[in-house]
């Protein structure tokens, strides 16, 4: 289920940023880098990452940002936060970035307190993503803006065969077999498959509060990005 999904990631830290260059041949970073590039236009100087993880993506933040003041990371996987302190430490950005244990659907801020949201790879795992949308808009200030990235199923049919042969078989093979824990891979194909995505999480967005949304394919469509902003 996934409202303990938190306890698989912890299982699987330790392989986790190398599982993702790996079974995304590289490409996890080119989106992220994109999901960076979106904070930088315009002015932010508190961002949020939801779902942080290992906190990769705070990071490509704050390394094309300048302006960012402070950044704040929340996951429930201890040990994934683990591994993201160690690597802000290495950086040197342990004044700049906190990492908290905490639900992305109770975020642990006080409301209009974030100029800037992102979730990567973890809106599909809460057990109420509408739920979590709401949370990241009540944290944003008027105006704050929201950008998730997450996995998507490309539109044209044959590049669709192909992507879920390598996502049901492939992946789930070297996944296990590197973490040690195929059910971690399985479970990956199975709730992107199930996910809503394109215009249907826009709508979900929309849903939350958010105005704006714009929906953005990546790879093929493989993988998307949706802004949005708080009124």
């Amino acid at each position: 289920p996934r409202t303990d999904s938190y306890r698989m990631f912890d299982r699987i830290s330790p392989r986790y940023d190398l599982l993702n260059r790996l079974l995304s041949l590289g490409r996890d970073r080119g989106w992220r880098n994109e999901v960076s590039r979106i904070v930088g236009e315009s002015p932010h100087r508190v961002v949020l990452d939801v779902a942080c993880g290992t906190g990769d993506l705070i990071l490509a933040a704050f390394d094309r940002n300048h302006d960012i003041r402070h950044g704040v990371g929340v996951d429930m996987a201890a040990k994934m936060l683990s591994q993201g302190r160690m690597k802000i430490s290495a950086r040197g950005l342990r004044s700049k970035i906190d990492l908290v244990r905490g639900d992305g659907m109770r975020i642990p801020l006080a409301g209009e307190t974030v100029d800037f949201a992102m979730v990567a790879f973890g809106i599909r795992n809460m057990a109420d993503p509408i739920r979590s949308l709401s949370e990241i808009h009540r944290v944003l200030r008027r105006g704050g803006r929201l950008a998730v990235l997450e996995f998507s199923l490309p539109r044209n049919r044959a590049i669709r065969v192909v992507y879920l042969a390598y996502f049901r078989y492939i992946l789930p093979f070297v996944g296990g077999i590197v973490s040690g824990d195929r059910r971690a891979y399985r479970y990956l194909n199975r709730t992107v498959e199930a996910f809503p995505y394109g215009h249907a999480f826009g709508r979900m967005m929309e849903g939350a509060g958010f105005r704006m949304v714009r929906v953005i394919p990546l790879t093929l469509g493989v993988a998307t990005i949706y802004c949005g902003e708080k009124g």
